[in-house]
């Protein structure tokens, strides 16, 4: 009899430049490049497309023109999107537009959920790959505190009138399964690299999109100018409407403390900390090296959906540089996170003990740790064993990254938090 419980042998992806795909899968593909060129990836109509379909025309704050002029012109110019690419960022900016209508016009029918606080969250700031996902999804298995799942993120406001399907589950659920299973088919190996359910715990970034206002945006394709666009401008406007949305969600679904998680915030800390000022911010460290190469290992596969064709040297090398502005920010303001508020979490230490390093953080933020959350955690812990879905073999070559050459840029970032 097999070991149920074998962990799959480690795989290496060697096809991040000439991306394969099931004959399933192919068949879909080439089903989208038929009708790619018929989508229009302009502001006008994307909104007059989903204000037609919703019949609502209030967009809120007209400020978010133009990053969203900026980003679709740097995803026409600068990203070599493929057909099935052109057709998915229709339909994903087509729904950041409709929630974007959708909490809008909520907020104009509730105005009371202005009033609503959000009140001393957890947040957790951390480069992909550090232990952000994994400090995240135990937290979330606490049921005193409140998580953003997966569909949540996708759909955070119902449509009015959309009816529930024949067994009574909400639409925007079966409609992140779906998305959730083509992914699956698609990149198989993708939840090697990070797991995604429909109530797998997400991040707020995918809030923060409906502003059109992210870093989110950049893991799209390489696309400098929208880098250098959003890098230039104050995002405090843009936290202040996340936690607009946050509010609008705990309306809807209730919940008092969240627990939150995003990469953005390891440049943000002044917008986060003048937006959340109460927050207990938990900074994820590990060996920089390692995450640029995993990171842009992950990008590249997962741009087989969307570029054409997909480089990853050049992935490799934007991601480089993102990740140093990144580590050098994080190293600038670090002392702008409240001492009293913040800890500085390395991964070795982490994975070491990790329910030790909750119960250290639950102490830091005054949460409560009875029994039935710490049971809760780890309940979580094992039913998911790290690796269970197998490893990756990452090789910095086919990214086109020296380790060497990384190891010097972030020099200052591994000297600042003891990763030598």
């Amino acid at each position: 009899m097999s070991d149920q419980t074998a962990t799959p042998e480690p795989v290496r992806l060697d096809d991040l430049a000439a991306p394969t795909f099931s004959p399933e899968v192919r068949e879909m593909l080439d089903g989208a490049a038929a009708v790619a060129d018929t989508v229009e990836l302009s502001p006008d109509a994307l909104m007059t497309q989903v204000s037609a379909e919703l019949g609502l025309d209030d967009f809120g704050d007209p400020s978010f023109l133009e990053p969203l002029g900026v980003l679709l012109t740097a995803l026409g110019t600068e990203a070599a999107l493929s057909p099935t690419g052109r057709l998915t960022t229709a339909a994903q900016f087509s729904q950041l537009l409709k929630n974007r209508l959708l909490v809008t016009d909520l907020l104009n029918r509730h105005p009371e959920i202005h009033e609503l606080e959000i009140e001393r969250p957890m947040i957790i700031a951390g480069l992909p790959r550090t232990g952000t996902t994994h400090l995240h999804n135990m937290i979330s298995a606490d049921p005193a505190l409140r998580s953003l799942p997966y569909w949540e993120s996708l759909e955070p406001v119902p449509t009015p009138g959309e009816a529930t399907g024949p067994d009574g589950e909400d639409p925007r659920i079966v409609r992140a399964e779906g998305g959730v299973t083509f992914l699956d088919l698609a990149m198989p190996h993708f939840k090697r690299m990070h797991e995604m359910t429909t109530w797998h715990v997400h991040e707020e970034i995918q809030l923060l999109a409906i502003d059109f206002s992210t870093m989110l945006f950049d893991t799209m394709a390489p696309m400098p100018s929208w880098r250098e666009y959003y890098l230039a401008h104050d995002q405090t406007p843009h936290y202040e409407y996340l936690k607009t949305v946050l509010k609008v969600v705990q309306y809807l679904r209730g919940g008092e403390r969240w627990i939150l998680k995003s990469p953005q915030h390891l440049e943000q800390f002044g917008p986060l900390v003048s937006t959340f000022p109460d927050a207990t911010v938990l900074v994820t460290h590990r060996d920089p090296v390692s995450v640029t190469v995993s990171m842009a290992t992950m990008i590249s596969y997962a741009a087989r959906l969307s570029l054409d064709p997909v480089d990853p040297v050049a992935i490799g090398a934007y991601w480089a540089d993102r990740l140093d502005t990144m580590l050098t920010a994080c190293v600038r303001d670090r002392a702008v996170l409240p001492a009293g508020q913040s800890m500085d979490v390395r991964f070795d230490d982490f994975m070491a003990d990790d329910l030790g390093m909750v119960r250290h953080i639950y102490e830091l933020a005054d949460q409560p740790l009875p029994n039935e959350s710490e049971a809760a955690i780890a309940t979580y812990l094992d039913e998911h064993r790290r690796d269970r879905f197998g490893k990756v073999i990452y090789d910095p070559a086919p990214l086109g990254l020296d380790p060497a050459d990384l190891r010097e840029r972030f020099g200052p970032y591994i000297d600042r938090f003891g990763l030598s």
